[in-house]
């Protein structure tokens, strides 16, 4: 029997059915900027930070060139110093450890949560050493990690936390007193990106930071300007990386739809969980009952991970390995640990993330859910499982 293909392409992520949502206001916002010619620190960036604050609720933020540098503007903003160690988990992008190790700083990788893939605050005590200055939680694929907790640690031993949200901008964070913050203002400072990808994406890069400390938003501006508050007068080393007008005025059209685009997100993770939750061969998505989850990626767990993605990416379905190797697997970190990361290692042989993006139509949805299910019933039939 002949397999028929689905009648669209299925992508991971579709920015174009985006930007047609939103064209009008979005070429609108673009031919403001041509108009003016303010390319580099126009309104539309001070306007667009202005947005975010009220969006978020931190008391300042600092717009950059992209989510790399929010990471090290934050790193050099505290003050942290070659020698130092910076606490981060082993599954994250590069970025996370890579700004530490350009500033000659010690990453040092923790093993995660076997649920949520999150750093493990239980197990937080064993990697703080005398020379710790600092802990950074990802909040991976799209919720909070359990802040309450990594903020108690972090106080009791007088260490800075930096969050790093570009997966989970949005998400909320309930503490146990009932208080609620956005992922990002918990933290001494919190980072995030507006890689196009990203639940509040640009088209290019950009990035911010995050603080309720005005004494670290007037130093990181600085930093991030060449290190200077006035013109040529140069205060501190800096670096050049500022987020375009254009960029700017992109994201605060997109801004407005963001809890919109969010709740789409959890309407197709939802679809998935009714789709899946019946099957033992798969282990959904976990939940934290402290964050709400914006579900940058849906990442599901299964012991036949590879033959399952070569069964949806031969039917057209693009589903994707974040990230196929741990920091200290990869070449350039090895040298930083010697340890195993048994929790980190087992979710990295089986994870596997599946198309979720707001525009996700219900028969794609199906489609794929029944590729997963025909894939599992043939290694049932096969005695495979």
């Amino acid at each position: 029997m002949t397999l028929q293909p689905f009648p669209r392409e299925i992508r991971i992520v579709d920015l174009a059915a985006q930007y047609r949502r939103y064209q009008l206001e979005i070429d609108a916002a673009i031919r403001d900027v041509l108009a003016t010619a303010a390319f580099i620190q126009g309104p539309q960036v001070a306007s667009f930070e202005q947005a975010l604050r009220n969006h978020t609720g931190a008391a300042a933020v600092v717009s950059c060139g992209n989510g790399t540098d929010a990471l090290q503007i934050a790193m050099m903003a505290l003050g942290l110093k070659p020698g130092d160690e910076v606490i981060v988990p082993v599954n994250t992008y590069v970025a996370t450890a890579e700004v530490l190790a350009l500033l000659r700083i010690t990453p040092v990788f923790a093993d995660v949560d076997p649920a949520r893939f999150l750093l493990d605050e239980r197990r937080l005590h064993s990697y703080i050493t005398p020379k710790t200055r600092a802990i950074v939680p990802v909040h991976l694929y799209g919720q909070c990690a359990d802040m309450e907790s990594i903020l108690d640690i972090a106080a009791r031993h007088n260490l800075f936390v930096i969050e790093d949200t570009a997966q989970a901008l949005g998400a909320v964070y309930t503490f146990s007193d009932g208080r609620q913050q956005m992922a990002g203002t918990m933290g001494t400072l919190g980072t995030t990106s507006f890689f196009p990808t990203k639940s509040l994406g640009c088209y290019g890069d950009g990035g911010a930071i995050f603080t309720n400390n005005a004494l670290y938003a007037e130093k990181m501006r600085m930093i991030a300007n060449h290190g200077q508050r006035i013109k040529y007068h140069h205060e501190l080393v800096g670096i050049n990386s500022r987020l375009d007008t254009l960029q700017a005025a992109i994201l605060q059209v997109k801004l407005q739809y963001l809890p919109e685009e969010i709740q789409k997100r959890n309407a197709v993770a939802a679809f998935y969980d009714s789709q899946l939750c019946t099957t033992s061969e798969i282990q959904l998505p976990a939940r934290s009952d402290r964050s709400t989850h914006v579900f940058h990626q849906y990442t599901i767990q299964t012991k036949h991970r590879d033959a399952l993605k070569a069964h949806l990416v031969a039917r057209g379905i693009p589903a994707a390995l974040y990230y196929p190797l741990l920091l200290h697997q990869q070449k350039a970190y090895r040298a930083y640990s010697s340890d195993t990361f048994p929790v980190a290692g087992h979710i990295q042989a089986h994870m596997l993330s599946l198309p979720i993006h707001p525009e996700m139509q219900e028969d794609e949805l199906m489609f794929i859910c029944s590729e997963i299910k025909t894939f599992l019933a043939g290694l049932r039939q096969a005695g495979s499982v």
